[in-house]
């Protein structure tokens, strides 16, 4: 974790193929928590290019695209690799598989997702399922980059990534 709270906190998000949620995620902290937070994407087993549509959905909605790619979250856990402070899967396979050993030994949290890349339909169907998508994980990481992460402990922050998640999924009737 961060010694002060003039270092960025960094948040890596995780997915199996490295084209659609992760890299949603990436963009949105990029955006709205770039002043507290360094955002990053990977996955396990990287498709080796972004989904389309993922790009046509975040550039539509004014997210940033610039420098976005499919990598290997192997990048995140190189020599020289820049240290992660959040670690948090988007999918479930990327949440049940065995993560590398991160350097700082980052918190983890899962915020599970349905893949819009899986989605089979027409393209207004697939554009749908994206945008819902980025409507998901915007309500996610809208609170995380509330959180004042700087005065949070280390267990204080992984149960407040966390029940981020768990909040926004429970049915209505729960909530």
């Amino acid at each position: 974790m961060p010694a002060s709270s003039d270092r960025k906190f960094s948040v890596l998000f995780l997915c199996t193929g490295n084209s659609a949620r992760s890299i949603i995620a990436e963009s949105i902290l990029r955006k709205i928590g770039a002043d507290r937070f360094e955002a990053f994407s990977a996955g396990s087993t990287p498709k080796g290019q972004v989904h389309p549509m993922a790009l046509k959905v975040l550039s539509d909605h004014g997210y940033p695209t610039d420098g976005l790619r499919s990598k290997s979250w192997d990048e995140f856990g190189a020599d020289g690799a820049p240290p992660v402070d959040i670690v948090i899967t988007v999918c479930d396979n990327a949440a049940g598989e065995v993560c590398p050993v991160w350097p700082g030994h980052p918190i983890s949290a899962h915020y599970g997702l349905d893949d819009p890349a899986a989605v089979v339909g027409t393209d207004i169907e697939i554009e749908r399922a994206f945008g819902r998508t980025l409507k998901e994980l915007l309500a996610r990481i809208s609170l995380l980059a509330q959180l004042h992460v700087a005065n949070l402990d280390r267990m204080a922050l992984r149960s407040s990534v966390q029940s981020i998640h768990d909040q926004m999924s429970r049915p209505a009737a729960e909530a």
